[in-house]
């Protein structure tokens, strides 16, 4: 049975989870894993985690709650591409939602994405995420997911 499921990074996954790699044309889209354990580090609101499936290592996650009004927010999400096109990313995702809304207690989470990453764009729609018709400072289309 497939499983899906996240951890904290610690020492013993940090460098399975340094070492994801992208397609090529994904790379443009999202910050390398060494980036954003360096953000982490400084901003400690953020929380990086690895995706497993089973007991492989098949991602990276980074995503943390803000402010008085917690605003969420998943900042990083990326899928090995050895893992990629078996609906594990959707399944992520999945997994995601339902833990940070947990952790959080919150009934909104963000993401921002750019706009020529289409895999992203039609997998966040497919989810449930609606555009918020608006940019964030870096020109990402903002997004928004709400828990019935």
């Amino acid at each position: 049975m497939e499983h899906v499921y996240i951890r904290d990074i610690d020492d013993t996954n940090e460098c399975i989870v340094r070492d994801i790699k992208l397609k090529p044309g994904q790379v443009r889209f999202i910050e390398s894993v060494d980036e954003c354990l360096q953000e982490a580090d400084i901003y400690k609101e953020w929380h990086p985690v690895a995706i497993y499936h089973d007991e492989d290592i098949i991602g990276f996650a980074m995503y943390g709650s803000f402010g008085p009004n917690k605003d969420t927010w998943f900042d990083r999400i990326m899928i090995d591409e050895r893992y990629q096109g078996k609906g594990l990313g959707r399944k992520s995702m999945m997994k995601l939602i339902d833990v940070v809304s947990k952790e959080y207690g919150v009934k909104e989470i963000y993401l921002s994405i750019i706009e020529e990453n289409k895999a992203a764009y039609n997998l966040y729609k497919s989810i449930g995420f609606e555009s918020m018709n608006e940019r964030d400072p870096n020109g990402e289309l903002l997004f928004k997911y709400t828990f019935k």
